[in-house]
């Protein structure tokens, strides 16, 4: 099994989107300071039952955002990708055809998550049933997420994770036959985030969507500034803590400049003792 991280093109956000203050998208719309530009990555998994993509990354077409109708959309996010950087493109770089994707797994239906579906026609979506819920339609717009923008043929797989223990975490589903590859319930940045753990011998490879920006702040515990619920994503972010503490694990969040590397270094989020 192999897993590439694949960057598909950079964002910049409000740096009180990053460490919430308490007063949500008030605070995001008051702050001038942007972050600097941080990459967008996505993931490919080269599993025996066929190539798993995490999250699909940017799209060329998010560079019109401005024209958007969400005005968080239009004034508070910022983004850089070309062409050849998104999903499609990369991914036959790497020898893998559309159809050689089974299935794409979205942690969420942000708009720098679930820009490069067009490159998948040919495979399973799986889509949290919650947030596919929150994301439909002209109320998905309002809450900033842009379900016009989804290609004509979207027609997801809808998932509930089970009441299913998997280490920290109360909720789960496998996604392989073979058990390797579990979803997670990791709620806070959406309500119904999921995250994906990838069981790689002793190390679990968490595939951590927006759950934090980095991973200094989910150490600490620090909730981002767009978290519906701060109590929940603080109970998320402990139990990622409490997972990375029991097993080997390298967590690895979609907007960390470290996460490729990490990657590729196989560098654990918190150190054995």
């Amino acid at each position: 099994m192999r897993i590439h991280a694949i960057q598909t093109g950079t964002v910049k956000i409000k740096t009180a989107q990053v460490k919430g203050r308490g007063h949500g998208l008030i605070d995001i719309f008051l702050d001038p300071n942007w972050t600097d530009w941080v990459p967008t990555f996505a993931w490919a998994i080269e599993h025996p039952e066929g190539v798993i993509v995490v999250d699909s990354g940017q799209g060329t077409h998010l560079l019109a955002h401005s024209r958007e109708l969400n005005p968080y959309v239009r004034w508070e996010v910022g983004f850089q990708i070309e062409r050849e950087q998104e999903m499609g493109p990369q991914l036959r770089a790497l020898g893998i055809g559309p159809r050689d994707v089974k299935k794409v797994v979205l942690t969420h239906l942000h708009m720098d998550h679930d820009g490069g579906l067009a490159h998948f026609p040919d495979s399973e979506i799986i889509v949290p049933a919650g947030e596919l819920a929150q994301a439909r339609g002209l109320l998905g717009r309002v809450r900033g997420y842009l379900p016009h923008r989804w290609p004509a043929w979207f027609d997801p797989t809808p998932i509930e994770l089970l009441a299913q223990q998997f280490g920290s975490f109360t909720r789960s589903r496998p996604l392989t036959m073979a058990g390797d590859i579990v979803a997670v319930a990791t709620p806070g940045h959406t309500p119904n985030h999921m995250s994906v753990v990838v069981q790689d011998g002793d190390t679990a490879i968490f595939l951590a969507g927006d759950t934090s920006y980095n991973q200094a702040l989910m150490l600490s515990g620090t909730v981002d500034g767009v978290s519906a619920g701060a109590d929940i994503a603080k109970a998320t972010l402990d139990a990622i803590k409490a997972f990375a503490q029991s097993r080997p694990t390298i967590y690895l969040p979609t907007h960390d400049p470290e996460s490729g590397l990490r990657l590729v270094n196989r560098q654990l989020a918190v150190s054995a003792s």
